[in-house]
């Protein structure tokens, strides 16, 4: 199995006004985008293709917004990514920008 091309741990993953989870991991792996609970349980997936991850228009830098299956999630990431060796999720225009370069890659 090949390593994930992005993954953030400690990620609170929201739905509406309704936290999913506050430590949950955001995964890009083998050509899919994945939200998982802070025990690995899938809360949605989708082809990377079919995501559609952006910045809210207002709000904090920490924060992204993913459309999956018809679904928003509100992602809090970081504001900046973690100094090496230092837990914690990368940014959230991280997490952008990997989505939309695997969709260009095709997977």
């Amino acid at each position: 199995m090949a390593e994930p091309e992005f993954t953030a741990t400690g990620v609170r993953i929201g739905k509406r006004l309704r936290s999913l989870t506050r430590a949950g991991q955001v995964r890009i792996n083998d050509g899919r985008v994945e939200l998982l609970t802070s025990y690995g349980s899938e809360i949605d997936s989708a082809p990377v293709q079919a995501v559609r991850a952006s910045k809210p228009w207002f709000g904090p830098h920490d924060k992204a917004l993913a459309d999956i299956n018809g679904n928003r999630y509100l992602l809090t990431l970081g504001e900046q990514d973690p100094a090496p060796g230092e837990p914690g999720p990368p940014a959230a225009r991280r997490f952008i920008d990997a989505v939309r370069q695997a969709a260009r890659r095709g997977g």
